[in-house]
Parts: C-alpha cells; sequence; structure tokens
C-alpha cells in the first residue's frame, strides 16, 4: 500500500518469508518487475496472502534494483520495531503487561496477548533493544512458571502466547524433505551448576546461591552459569529453576524442503518421529527458525528444530 492506494504487483516465483521464535523480526523478500505504473517507498506497507492464508503484514525496509528492472525488495513485520533502543525501570508487572507497556510507548497494534502470570518484582532495563527487554522478562517468567512463551507478529498484530498452544498437526520423518541434520550437544547453553550472586548492602559482602546436578557434574564437568540477583528475587526459586531449564543436552534437527504448512513459524511445535539407528527421535520439537519459499504451485519449507527428548 503506498499513499493509501492499493497496489498489485507483478512479482517473481519464489517469495520467501523467514520467521525465527525470538529476537529477530519476520522477514518477507521477493523480486518485483518495474514497470511505468508501479511505484513504492521505503516505510509502505505490504500484504501477503498465499492459498486463502493470511501469511505477512509489514513494511518495506528496502528496495535493491539490477540492470534487468528487477527490484529486490525487503519487509519486516512489526517485530522490526523492536530493534529500538530504551530505558525503562519497572516493578510489578507481567511480562505481558511489559509488552502493553512497549506497544503503547512504540504505537505497535497488540493481538492475543496471553497472561504471563508472573508478576517481575523490579527491573532496571537500560539502554537495551526492546527485544532484550522482552527476552529478560519472559526469561524470568519461564524460569519461575516453567511456561515458555513465544511473541511474533500475527498479521499485523503482535501476539503473545504459550509453546504449548502452538503445536501444530505436522509430522516431520526421514522422508519429509531432501534433506536433514540431527545433532545432540553440551556445547551450547547446557549448565549443571547455576551460582547466582547478591550485593548483600548490610554486610557489604556477596551472597552466593548454587544450585547443581552432581551426576551432570560427573558425567560432563562442570559447566557453570553464574548471574546476578536482583534485590527482590528468590534466589534459591530461580536457582533451581534455571537449573532444571538448562541441565540438559540441547538436542537439534534441520531439515530442508519439507512441504509447506502456512501454519507453521518460529515457536511453532511438530511432531517428529525419526529413526537414526543409535536412536529414535519420538517427540514434539520447537521450530527455531522457518524458512518458506512460496512458488504458484509449490510451497516449501526449511526448519531448524530444537529440543524434544529421545528414545535410546
Amino acid at each position: 500500500m503506498s499513499k493509501g492506494q492499493l497496489v498489485e504487483c507483478a512479482v517473481e516465483e519464489g517469495i520467501e518469508w523467514e520467521i525465527h521464535r525470538k529476537g529477530t523480526p519476520g522477514k518477507l523478500t521477493f523480486n518485483v518487475i518495474k514497470d511505468e505504473v508501479l511505484n513504492f517507498h521505503e516505510g509502505d506497507a505490504v500484504r501477503f496472502e498465499y492459498d486463502g492464508h493470511k501469511i505477512f503484514y509489514g513494511f518495506v525496509f528496502s528496495k535493491k534494483r539490477n540492470d534487468n528492472r528487477i527490484i529486490t525488495v525487503t519487509c519486516y513485520d512489526q517485530l522490526r520495531y523492536f530493534k529500538n533502543k530504551d530505558t525503562y525501570v519497572y516493578s510489578k508487572k507481567t511480562a505481558a503487561q511489559v509488552l502493553k507497556m512497549i506497544a503503547k510507548d512504540f504505537k505497535l497494534k497488540t493481538g492475543t496477548i496471553a497472561d504471563t502470570k508472573h508478576v517481575i518484582p523490579s527491573m532496571v532495563e537500560d539502554n537495551q533493544e526492546l527485544f532484550t527487554i522482552m527476552d529478560n522478562a519472559l526469561g524470568e517468567t519461564t524460569i519461575h512458571t516453567k511456561s515458555l512463551y513465544v511473541l511474533y507478529d500475527n498479521f499485523g498484530a503482535l501476539s503473545l502466547q504459550e509453546a504449548k498452544s502452538l503445536k501444530t498437526n505436522l509430522l516431520i520423518d526421514k522422508e519429509s524433505g531432501e534433506s536433514f541434520e540431527y545433532t545432540t550437544s553440551i556445547d551450547e547453553n547446557t549448565y549443571n551448576k547455576i551460582k547466582l550472586v547478591r550485593e548483600n548492602k548490610k554486610t557489604g559482602k556477596r551472597d552466593v546461591y548454587i544450585a547443581q546436578d552432581g551426576s551432570k557434574i560427573n558425567q560432563w564437568g562442570v559447566l557453570q552459569l553464574t548471574e546476578k540477583l536482583g534485590e527482590n528475587d528468590n534466589a534459591k526459586a530461580k536457582a533451581d529453576g534455571m537449573l532444571k531449564l538448562y541441565n540438559r543436552k540441547a538436542r537439534k534437527l534441520q531439515i530442508n524442503k519439507v512441504f509447506g504448512d502456512p501454519v507453521v513459524r518460529g515457536g511453532s511445535q511438530v511432531a517428529v518421529y525419526m529413526n537414526l539407528g543409535d536412536i529414535i527421535v519420538a517427540n514434539f520439537m520447537m521450530v527455531e527458525t522457518a524458512k518458506h519459499i512460496f512458488k504458484e504451485s509449490d510451497h516449501r519449507m526449511d526448519l531448524k528444530l530444537i529440543g524434544g527428548d529421545f528414545i535410546a
């Protein structure tokens, strides 16, 4: 939409829509053929629908031209504005309330926002990206409630949903795509010892709180995460919650050219069953990144999945 006018344009095959679970805005990329009628600008709204599904609503952020009169257009949804930085000092708010506060301040449209329940005692965010501010609020919520929430843009409306509500009917197996790669690792975001530190204003010393898993330390060695505690944080609850969250192997599955499903986005959960010989993967896994490629008569996805238990 440019200057209040709705314009349909000739687009080359291969429209790409990429969405991540967190920390990155949804992106739509496509090529248009420049003609005498087509005239659009950075900041113009773009909507994309496919086979009756409302896929993307966002805004033009860049245009790249070549000598064949082809313009490559990159658009982002509202989450692009979460790359803005700001300073917030707040107390006694849930993550949902923090999202509503940010949306109001930056004039962003909201949709369905779940009640995240956990009240954050206090938080100081000094010159941080809005993504970081929300990630911190949701991280605190996950530690205390054991519930994971996903922030996404649903066709022009910011939405916040519990991850378990985003399960799909899609089943992934070895025949689903053209190629796959399954990885287990303790090299990233795996910790078996949590050390939390708080400044004690009365004694002038630091209070230290530790939660650890001795059996996993014997198996993997010490993998320690150290963080500062807020003045009002419940040290034991936070340390125990973090240990439960991080004291596990990371499991990743990348599979390419899967038959497309427009419901699948970052944060969605898909069922996975793969017999890999030494292990059988049989569980729901979460979509970390989804890249959809839309053609006139074909829709495929490249998926990066995380989580999920396995049967030895």
